[in-house]
C-alpha cells in the first residue's frame, strides 16, 4: 500500500460507532470514507452527521466498495463474527470492536481466514493503545517497579434495571463479563500473558439469565496472581493497579486512561497525564493504518494469539458458571 491515508469505512451506526468516527478526524493516517447500516436511512443520517462521503444500506455493499481499505465492525457482539466475515470474504483489513466474538471457537474462524488469505484483523481494544498504558508499559519494560506479583482491575457500572436492554439480555450476549469483564481480563493479559495457570471464579447469575457481576482470580507462575471484578448492576471504581517488588503502578480509570502514576519505593511518584483532544479510539486507528501501511497483517501490541487466550479465558470463567447463550 503506497498511499499514506487509510479509507475507512464504519460498519454500523450506534454510540461506539459514532465515537471511532469523531475520533477518526484526530488520525494522522486515515479517514472516514463510507459507512454501512442496515437501512439506507440510518446510514443516510450518520454520514450527513459526520460528513462521510459514501454510505451504504446494507454491510454487504460497504464491504464491496473497492476504495475502502479497513473496515470498523461496530455491531454488538453476537454479530461480529458474521461481520467480520462479510468483510474478510470482500478482502478487507478488519478493526472489530471489543470483545472480539463470544467464543474461541468463533474467533479462531475468524483468525483462520484470514491468515489463509494474508488479510489484516485486530480486537479494537482501545485501552492498549491509549498513551497512558503505552508508558505503564515503558515503565514495566524498564523493571520501575521490580518483579510484577499482583494485578488488580475492576470496571463496573449501575445500570437501570431493564431485562430487555441488550447487557441483560441473553439473545443479544449481555452480562457483565463480555461487556465489561473484557477489559480487566485483557488488562491482566497485558501484564502477565494470555496463559494463567489456574482460573478460579464466581459470578451473579441474574433473572434474565445472564452474569450481573462477577469476580476472577487468576494464578501465573511464582505466585503471580491477577484479581478482577466487573459488574453491570454495581458501580466499581474502574481502577487499575500494578503491585511489584520495588513499587506499584496506578491507573484511574484505566478503560479509557488519560493518567498514570508510578510509585517506586522511597522516591516521589511520578504522573504521566495525556491531554489528547480525541476520546481515545484515534491511537488503534493509527495503528492499524501503520500496520496497513507497512504490510503487516496483525499488530504487535495486540496480536491475534492473544486475542484468542483472552477469549479462552472468557469461555473457561462462564463455563464455570455454566452460563451458555441461546445461540451458541
Amino acid at each position: 500500500m503506497e498511499k499514506n491515508q487509510i479509507k475507512w469505512g464504519i460498519l454500523g451506526t450506534g454510540w461506539i460507532a459514532k465515537q471511532f468516527t469523531e475520533d477518526l478526524a484526530h488520525a494522522s493516517n486515515g479517514i472516514a470514507y463510507a459507512v454501512g447500516s442496515r437501512t439506507k436511512e440510518s446510514a443516510s443520517t450518520f454520514a450527513k452527521t459526520h460528513k462521510i462521503s459514501h454510505f451504504y444500506g446494507s454491510y454487504e455493499e460497504l464491504a464491496q466498495d473497492p476504495e475502502v481499505d479497513a473496515i470498523y465492525v461496530a455491531t454488538p457482539h453476537p454479530f461480529h463474527k458474521e461481520n467480520v466475515l462479510t468483510c474478510l470474504h470482500a478482502g478487507k483489513a478488519v478493526l472489530c470492536e471489543k470483545p472480539f466474538t463470544m467464543n474461541a471457537a468463533e474467533l479462531e474462524e475468524l483468525v483462520h481466514y484470514a491468515r489463509a488469505n494474508k488479510l489484516f484483523l485486530m480486537e479494537g481494544m482501545w485501552t492498549r493503545f491509549l498513551p497512558p498504558i503505552r508508558k505503564v508499559n515503558e515503565w514495566l519494560q524498564a523493571g520501575k517497579i521490580g518483579e510484577v506479583g499482583l494485578v488488580k482491575a475492576d470496571f463496573g457500572f449501575r445500570m437501570d434495571w431493564d431485562p430487555k436492554h441488550r447487557l441483560l439480555n441473553p439473545d443479544l450476549g449481555g452480562g457483565a463479563l463480555l461487556d465489561a469483564g473484557i477489559y480487566p481480563v485483557s488488562f491482566a493479559s497485558m501484564v502477565f500473558g494470555s496463559k494463567p495457570e489456574k482460573i478460579l471464579s464466581t459470578a451473579y447469575i441474574g433473572e434474565t439469565g445472564v452474569d450481573e457481576q462477577f469476580s476472577i482470580i487468576l494464578s501465573y507462575p511464582s505466585g503471580k496472581t491477577a484479581s478482577l471484578n466487573g459488574a453491570v448492576r454495581l458501580g466499581l471504581t474502574n481502577e487499575a493497579y500494578i503491585f511489584g517488588t520495588d513499587g506499584y503502578i496506578h491507573i484511574p480509570s484505566f478503560l479509557n486512561a488519560k493518567t498514570a502514576t508510578l510509585h517506586v519505593n522511597n522516591e516521589e511518584a511520578i504522573h504521566y497525564t495525556d491531554d489528547r483532544k480525541s476520546h481515545g479510539y484515534t491511537f488503534e486507528a493509527e495503528e492499524v493504518g501503520r500496520c496497513l501501511l507497512d504490510g503487516l497483517t496483525e499488530s504487535t501490541t495486540i496480536p491475534l494469539e492473544e486475542s484468542i487466550g483472552i477469549m479462552k479465558i472468557l469461555d473457561t470463567v462462564r463455563g464455570q458458571w455454566g452460563l451458555k447463550y441461546p445461540f451458541e
